[in-house]
């Protein structure tokens, strides 16, 4: 496990799987350890993955400063990384609240950037975020699921702010609830530094106006994919995301939730590899 240490001194640590050339990658969560990406639905048959694990999660040690939780402050931590990596650019794939922290790195380092992939992109760093209102209509697509009568009360209870999360309606976050989809639920809490999700989005960590100018000159592709039944972002979200953009493509999956890879592995490694190869 390599691990390398940042300019406040925390150490980080990040996990390679696969062969060939690297693919960078920044979980989400937020602060949710590495370990739930897997192998991206089989993609490390194609990129050597390199999976960050943020600090305070997985194996990298928690700062001395809780501040520095703050997703704009965890930059530098990825400009750190691609240095001890020994890449003068690379493809960077974010998953979720990791895509803001991408967003920003590339916003301020453009020019370490060769592709960037936003798979279920929290664009908060653009001055966007999936509403209540996206998940519920999102979710009501699924009332044909047997497990729905029970899941949606509580879902659109816990979005009025009425009532605490309820794994009761997990389902609406996986296309298909199965086996897997259980099994990659119930290591959320184990696997998720919750304290410091609470920081992520503080106040100050996002400037719209000039992040979406410092984006609107990237020269790098940039992939925006979305899974057809995930409520945040709905397709259209992950469209007005990609319009932030000058080269972007936007994808949806078919029958996916917000981990497309799990839902169809051979359908998402697929269209990843091919934005890839370019």
């Amino acid at each position: 496990m390599p691990t390398f240490t940042t300019a406040d001194g925390t150490r980080l640590a990040h996990h390679l799987r696969g062969a060939g050339e690297p693919l960078a990658v920044l979980p989400g969560g937020p602060l949710r350890a590495s370990a739930y990406l897997g192998d991206l639905g089989g993609l490390t048959a194609h990129r050597r993955l390199a999976l960050l694990d943020l600090r305070g999660t997985g194996d990298s040690a928690a700062p001395a400063d809780p501040a520095t939780y703050r997703c704009d402050r965890m930059t530098e931590d990825v400009e750190a990384w691609r240095d001890h990596l020994g890449l003068d650019r690379f493809d960077l794939l974010a998953h979720s609240a990791g895509a803001a922290l991408a967003m920003l790195y590339a916003a301020r380092h453009p020019h370490r950037i060769g592709r960037l992939l936003l798979i279920a992109p929290n664009p908060s760093a653009l001055g966007l975020r999936a509403t209540p209102e996206d998940r519920l209509a999102a979710a009501a697509a699924r009332a044909h699921e047997p497990w729905f009568p029970e899941a949606y009360p509580a879902f659109r209870a816990w979005l009025a702010g009425e009532a605490d999360f309820d794994d009761v309606f997990l389902p609406f976050f996986y296309g298909r609830w199965d086996d897997t989809a259980r099994a990659h639920a119930d290591a959320e809490l184990e696997q998720t530094n919750e304290e410091a999700a609470d920081r992520y989005f503080a106040e100050g960590a996002f400037t719209p106006d000039a992040t979406r100018a410092a984006l609107a000159a990237l020269k790098a592709p940039v992939l925006v994919y979305a899974g057809e039944l995930d409520g945040g972002p709905r397709p259209d979200l992950a469209r007005r995301t990609a319009v932030c953009f000058p080269n972007a493509e936007v994808v949806v999956q078919p029958g996916a939730g917000h981990y497309p890879w799990l839902d169809d592995p051979g359908e998402f490694r697929g269209r990843v590899a091919g934005f890839l190869d370019g």
